[in-house]
């Protein structure tokens, strides 16, 4: 038997590749499906099923392509009715791979469908549970994704969540092995470990939501504290995954649409579409196409994509670094940017070479900064999360959380200057970006950001461990 996780960091996504004596199942594949098809033919099997632990809301899965591509049925567990062919399998129904088996555990409260799959060794024996978004290291799947579609409170799911974990999880024994489907940074849940395979009784001794002595009411309570609101693209994702969805290979060819210059800025004024750069931040400070968005490719890229620019179908025109095309597009489809309509051929650099309108944002290292402090009474705009800030923060600094920055617009139109920082200086880059396509220019950023900050004798508030708050 052999267990491979597939773990990508940007998505804090872990899909799975389980192979017994020839055959394979792929649980939670990813949107671009070739590396699954090569690595079973490179062992010389045969992928058999694909199994979805629920209706993603943080990704577009592959599950679609994988079955066009290899005739393999895809299974999901009760409650599930997408527009597609699947199989829609009973609690506790068994499917055979090799010498294995993988039982079906309804475990809803994520989702109403959302089911943990249990892996049998060839004893018979629990080995490992994968539990897509019902239980992560550290912490339980968010219970407020599905309350529209289920007709329930996050209350009413929190409840039901108790019970599958009860019923279903915390009844495995202990050396069950947990393959999770998120770790740290995924917008699924509140309080994730960075490890990313655990057990189910270390998860009793350090998961906050699994105390023995926890009664329903203080789970639902402790689970649905302090929730933020999710992405404005997850329930996009959702459809996509309920409703199916391009081919991978569509998308990248109709973004793979070189476009000169001239033609680059007749393609935004004509159609509206979105001009995003991913270069790294230094680069955009230095000079960017007006209006332009930076996300840059080597930050969290697609999460901050869907919580910023929203509209999966947005028309979206990039200009990438050299050579990195391609895994842009492929992550904008991993969160159902399908729309990308082409690119910058020669990058920024041709830009510039056309003699176009260039735009720049003004940076200060934080050593100026902190000088700047001392002597006079400035605005300082703190565009990390509110968590971060109330942790630790410039004295007077104003929170302005980057995927709230829309609501706080009034605010940087007012000051004369707005002095912008985050942590390390990625999302405040981001953050100029959109207040200079708003028309809001009056804006110096941070150099570092607050790491950078706290080096100097800048004034900060006394640190506060994020897990008191």
């Amino acid at each position: 038997m052999k267990i491979e996780q597939i773990y990508t960091g940007c998505l804090a996504q872990g899909a799975y590749y389980i192979e017994s004596d020839g055959e394979v199942a792929i649980i939670d594949p990813l949107r671009e499906v070739q590396s699954y098809i090569d690595m079973a033919t490179s062992h010389g099997a045969k992928i058999k099923y694909i199994f979805e632990t629920h209706f993603h809301a943080d990704f577009v899965s592959g599950h679609v392509t994988l079955a066009e591509k290899t005739g393999a049925p895809i299974i999901y567990g009760p409650n599930a009715h997408p527009s597609f062919d699947c199989i829609v399998a009973e609690d506790n129904q068994e499917f055979e791979l090799g010498k294995v088996k993988i039982r079906v555990l309804h475990t809803p409260g994520h989702t109403m469908e959302s089911t943990t799959y249990l892996l049998l060794d060839e004893n018979g024996k629990e080995h490992a549970i994968f539990s897509g978004d019902t239980l992560f290291l550290g912490d339980v799947g968010r219970p407020d994704l599905a309350q529209k579609a289920a007709s329930m409170t996050q209350e009413e799911l929190a409840g039901t969540l108790f019970d599958s974990l009860r019923e279903k999880i915390m009844t495995l024994p202990d050396d069950t092995i947990v393959y999770p489907g998120h770790g740290a940074g995924s917008a699924c849940g509140k309080n994730m470990s960075k490890e990313t395979v655990g057990s189910i009784g270390d998860q009793k001794k350090n998961n906050y939501a699994l105390r023995a002595d926890m009664t329903k009411e203080e789970f639902v309570k402790e689970v649905t504290d302090g929730l933020l609101p999710p992405p404005a693209y997850f329930p996009l994702n959702v459809q996509l995954n309920k409703e199916g969805y391009e081919s991978f290979e569509d998308v990248l060819k109709k973004g793979d649409n070189a476009l000169n210059p001239e033609e680059f800025e007749v393609a935004a004024n004509e159609t509206g579409a979105v001009i995003l750069d991913v270069r790294h931040q230094s680069e955009f400070a230095k000079s960017h196409i007006p209006r332009s968005i930076f996300i840059g490719i080597d930050g969290g890229f697609a999460p901050w994509v869907g919580a910023l620019i929203k509209d999966v179908k947005q028309p979206i025109l990039l200009v990438t670094p050299d050579g990195r095309l391609e895994e842009t597009i492929t992550r904008l489809s991993r969160v159902g940017f399908d729309n990308v309509i082409g690119y910058l051929e020669g990058g920024f650099e041709a830009w510039k070479s056309a003699g176009k309108e260039t735009d720049s944002i003004k940076t200060i290292s934080a050593e100026e900064f902190a000088e700047l402090k001392a002597k006079s009474d400035i605005d300082v705009m703190d565009v990390r999360k509110e968590s971060e800030y109330l942790s630790e923060h410039v004295i007077d600094a104003e929170n302005a959380p980057l995927d709230e920055i829309n609501q706080h617009l009034a605010a940087f139109a007012n000051h004369e200057t707005n002095y912008v920082h985050c942590a390390g200086g990625y999302r405040s880059i981001i953050a100029a970006s959109i207040l200079k396509s708003r028309g809001i220019h009056n804006i110096v950023d941070v150099l570092g950001g607050f790491g950078a900050i706290k080096s100097t004798n800048a004034p900060v508030s006394a640190y506060v461990c994020p897990s008191t708050l």
